[in-house]
């Protein structure tokens, strides 16, 4: 059971780094733009989409589904985990999408584009969400961490592909600021 807790933390620990980044400067860093051409963390992960993600209102409507996807996952977390690192987690991110939502919506704004932003799910990620509600109890942690894994490299994916491909300036500098500065997941 506690090399079990453990696994799940350390995973966790990883997740969160590759995930949300760091967002310190170090000498001799990648700048945004150039991090965010990198390729991606885990290119087994890698699934190309049929969708034309270089254009904005594709990348909004991916992006903020990304982020609600996050939240709700992290609500339903933090409501079902009985693990201590997990709930942590779970508020990192809860509290991370909220602001990285927030800071499309402001570049949106911004950019001076009429894009419309997703009230709803899409299907698959609503499918993740029921799935992660009906998971067992013993089963929900590893269910929590796998959806986080792959919803992460494909949020990841996006926004190295908008920053390096976009069709708006503003939404383009947004992807390559928001995109990870840690690529191992």
């Amino acid at each position: 059971m506690t090399r079990k807790i453990l696994i799940v933390g350390a995973a966790f620990a990883a997740l969160s780094l590759a995930a949300c980044g760091d967002k310190t400067e170090t000498k001799g860093a990648a700048t945004p733009s150039e991090q965010a051409a990198t390729p991606d963390a885990n290119p087994a992960a890698t699934v190309p989409t049929m969708a034309d993600e270089s254009k904005a209102p594709d990348f909004v409507a991916k992006a903020v589904a990304n982020d609600m996807y996050e939240i709700e996952a992290a609500k339903i977390a933090l409501k079902r985990s009985t693990n201590a690192e997990v709930k942590a987690f779970a508020k990192m991110m809860a509290d991370g999408h909220t602001l990285t939502m927030e800071g499309l919506k402001a570049a949106i704004a911004a950019s001076g584009q009429t894009l419309t932003t997703p009230t709803m799910l899409p299907s698959d990620l609503q499918d993740k969400i029921d799935d992660l509600n009906k998971s067992s109890d013993k089963d929900f942690d590893k269910t929590y961490a796998d959806d986080q894994v792959d919803v992460h490299q494909a949020a990841l994916n996006l926004l190295q592909r908008y920053a390096q491909d976009g069709d708006v300036a503003t939404l383009k500098i947004f992807a390559a600021d928001t995109a990870p500065r840690s690529r191992n997941i």
